[in-house]
């Protein structure tokens, strides 16, 4: 499957708002996480299914829900019947190739976006689709499977560290985002590191190797553009809403978290057009070192044209040439073609041709 533009095939014709799985199935069975939490109570339990699910009335505890694995349809169904969510963000969770999004309803916020994390051993950025639903006192996410970058965000909850449990629910939803957006500029940095150490193999000793790598880095650069753009315009489009789930106190965050995703942003242009400079910096590596070659093979050209000349000459069939009945001809005719070559040698250098 395109790894830039899911397969979307059979998606045409469907009704808007009808619900179809588009992506890869990662895990065999969803798994159900809820966490409840307040600043003097944490608790967190897996849930087999939905009819399970039973959330705190109190006014004081807030709820995260986890979803991992959207493949099952009912289960997104029954998800959206329970917490009132527009078919159309159902629609938008199941298809993992969505671009990146913010969507305001009147009783919840939706953000759509990629979770990213770099594969050193593949030199490649691994992304997962991940929906958060922000509602009044619910936050719900969805998976593509389990592992993700929130293990941080959930040491916070259980161990009351920071702010976390004494804020309302819209910063728990900045904290997810700020933690993804983290997690963008982590990848950045680590490709980055690679692409900077290519500069000396690039001038020493430029390879086929050097060029795929050069190649892969954009490849990858590309796709974290891909994806960190669409991200910039969502948080700012956040940062200027006025929805009434958002609380004064959380837009100062998210003003930060504005400036975290445009760092993001030029740090990905920058290393794009380092890139491309590398890649004139290889071409011209190898055309510098294509003419070297093809200066002493003609220099080697140079030097046999007189001699090849004079070799034809005394390579004839003529009867009567007069230096044949030389007793020492071959001896001179061996050192004129030395000291033609050298004097050609030597001119060549003093006009430093090489």
């Amino acid at each position: 499957m395109a790894r830039f533009l899911k397969n979307k095939e059979q998606a045409v014709g469907q009704v808007p708002g009808e619900l179809l799985f588009i992506g890869k199935k990662k895990m065999e069975n969803p798994a159900i996480q809820l966490i409840e939490y307040s600043a003097d109570e944490f608790s967190r339990k897996d849930i087999s299914s939905i009819s399970d699910l039973s959330i705190s009335s109190s006014k004081d505890t807030l709820s995260w829900i986890n979803i991992h694995g959207l493949h099952d349809i009912e289960l997104i169904k029954e998800i959206g019947k329970t917490f009132h969510i527009h078919p159309l963000t159902l629609e938008d969770i199941l298809n993992t190739g969505q671009r990146p999004k913010m969507e305001e309803y009147d009783n919840y916020l939706f953000f759509n976006l990629k979770m990213l994390q770099y594969n050193e051993d593949t030199s490649r950025i691994v992304a997962e689709q991940i929906s958060i639903v922000l509602l009044d006192s619910v936050l719900i996410t969805f998976q593509e499977q389990p592992g993700d970058v929130f293990g941080f965000v959930r040491e916070r909850l259980e161990k009351h560290k920071g702010r976390i449990r004494i804020s309302s629910i819209d910063y728990l939803a900045y904290t997810l985002l700020d933690t993804i957006v983290d997690n963008y500029l982590i990848a950045t940095e680590r490709i980055g590191d690679k692409i900077e150490d290519l500069e000396g193999s690039i001038i020493k000793n430029p390879s086929r190797d050097t060029l795929d790598r050069i190649n892969n880095y954009k490849q990858e650069m590309t796709y974290l553009r891909k994806t960190t753009r669409p991200c910039k315009e969502f948080i700012l489009l956040l940062h200027k809403s006025e929805h009434l789930l958002l609380n004064n106190d959380t837009q100062i965050f998210i003003k930060d978290l504005l400036d975290l995703i445009t760092q993001v942003v030029e740090s990905v242009d920058t290393y794009k057009e380092i890139l491309s400079d590398y890649l004139n910096m290889y071409n011209t590596a190898m055309s510098n070192n294509l003419n070297e070659i093809m200066k002493v093979l003609t220099i080697f050209s140079a030097i046999f044209i007189p001699l090849t000349f004079i070799a034809g000459i005394y390579g004839t069939n003529f009867a009567y040439m007069p230096e044949l009945d030389f007793k020492y001809g071959y001896p001179i005719f061996l050192g004129v073609l030395v000291v033609v070559a050298g004097c050609m040698i030597r001119y060549f250098k003093k006009k430093r041709w090489f």
